[in-house]
């Protein structure tokens, strides 16, 4: 017998042991470099919640911001009567407390756009908020209209800060993807200051005194500045530097193109909205307090257009367009409203489908306006601000006018112009802007 048959004899090898049960022996440094992993991994994913936690925080603070900035500037509206008591004036100079407000925040906007490009946003927003609750307290306890309005004044000034920087934080420290929805949730907060700031003065006009509302504003902002202490200094913010274009952007189309359109459709939007009560009470014959009633249905498109800007986006594939189909939806609606024989129902389907579009169209259009200024950002989303109230203070006018001769055509004709404008620098923007398009 052969060695190797003896060895055959006396040696069977083991039956191999299966592959999911053999244990792997890994290199010292591979264990290592596994360990690594797993640990970033765990810290990423802590890093992720946290982050998560801190942008939500930043909304509530944006939201909250904005909310008391669109209450101050619309509750004096149901304040004119008790204010003229209390200053021993009458209603028209009264009404320089709103006026005042409106020219300061249209004229200084751009310049302190231009200013927080230069430094921290988050610094200048948190100063901007203490501004305007020293600004609510210093009303309440003003000794005479003139201290009143040039408070109103410095108020208007804070809040010129307030609303763009707000903007140009979100589109700086949330992640691209979620620009529209962000930005619709704190414009929900600005829709909710516009619609329910007149009710609260009201109601604490009546209940405690005028001093009450603006005391209110205060407190609100006195909450979100202690708030934003805590949550915005975590946020890294874009400072220009000298090198930065300042008000070159000017020449630049593809950022002054949607900043016109967005003026033109929003701001005549808007000055349509604010004469479509005149035109339910001669249509219908309403008395004040339901056409105040029947604005309700505005408001309610306005919030859920606003909550619905991120949908919008995600449905469409770009906010280019979305525009497209906000700006289709608001003139069908503008239109539908002032020229059909509608019943009363319908005119409120118009009126919330009207509100809808401008609620889902804002966010969007502002994203687009944050993504393409790069570092001007603040004072491009500023500009955007003094445009639509240019457009507002040039529209309502001329469509008065037309309404107060019982003119519906022409007012609409006056409202189509600078709907159809903006809609057609949308739609012109989309073609050249989207892939594939040029």
């Amino acid at each position: 017998m052969s060695g190797s048959g003896i060895a055959s004899t006396f040696y069977r090898p083991s039956s191999p042991v299966p592959i999911h049960r053999q244990r792997r022996i890994f290199p010292p440094e591979s264990r290592l470099r596994r360990l690594r992993i797993l640990i970033g991994k765990a810290v990423s994913s802590s890093e992720a919640i946290a982050s998560a936690d801190n942008d939500r925080a930043l909304l509530v603070v944006l939201s909250t911001s904005v909310f008391f900035v669109g209450a101050s500037e619309f509750m004096l509206s149901a304040m004119l009567g008790p204010l003229s008591v209390a200053f021993g004036k009458d209603s028209v100079s009264i009404a320089w407390l709103i006026s005042s407000y409106a020219f300061a925040y249209a004229i200084a906007a751009p310049f302190l756009g231009y200013l927080s490009d230069r430094v921290n946003r988050s610094r200048m927003l948190l100063i901007a908020l203490l501004s305007f609750a020293i600004d609510g307290v210093g009303i309440a306890f003003a000794p005479t209209l003139g201290i009143a309005i040039a408070l109103r004044i410095f108020g208007g000034l804070a809040s010129a800060v307030i609303i763009p920087t707000a903007f140009a934080l979100i589109s700086e420290v949330i992640p691209r993807e979620r620009h529209a929805s962000a930005m619709g949730a704190v414009m929900l907060g600005m829709t909710f200051g516009i619609a329910l700031g007149p009710a609260l003065a009201g109601m604490l006009t009546e209940w405690v005194g005028w001093q009450a509302p603006f005391l209110l504003t205060s407190t609100g902002c006195i909450i979100a500045f202690l708030v934003g202490v805590m949550t915005m200094p975590k946020r890294p913010t874009v400072v220009a530097t000298r090198q930065t274009r300042g008000f070159k952007w000017l020449r630049n189309s593809n950022v002054t193109r949607p900043l016109l359109a967005k003026g033109l459709w929003n701001g005549t939007g808007v000055s349509a909205f604010l004469l479509s009560g005149e035109v339910l009470r001669q249509r219908y014959q309403l008395d004040v307090a339901h056409v105040g009633m029947s604005a309700t249905a505005f408001g309610i498109g306005l919030g859920i257009g606003n909550l619905s800007a991120g949908k919008l986006r995600h449905v469409t594939g770009s906010e280019e367009r979305s525009l497209i189909a906000v700006t289709s939806l608001l003139i069908a609606s503008v239109t539908a409203f002032n020229l059909l024989p509608l019943p009363m129902f319908g005119a409120l389907l118009c009126l919330a489908a009207w509100g809808m579009a401008l609620g889902a169209g804002a966010p969007s259009a502002t994203t687009v306006l944050a993504e393409r200024s790069g570092r001007d950002k603040g004072v491009v989303l500023a500009t955007a601000e003094t445009l639509n109230n240019v457009v507002i203070l040039s529209v309502v006018p001329i469509a008065s006018v037309a309404l107060a001769s019982g003119t519906t055509a022409m007012a609409t004709a006056v409202f189509l112009v600078g709907l159809g404008i903006g809609a057609a620098l949308t739609l012109y923007d989309a073609l050249v802007r989207l892939p594939g398009s040029e």
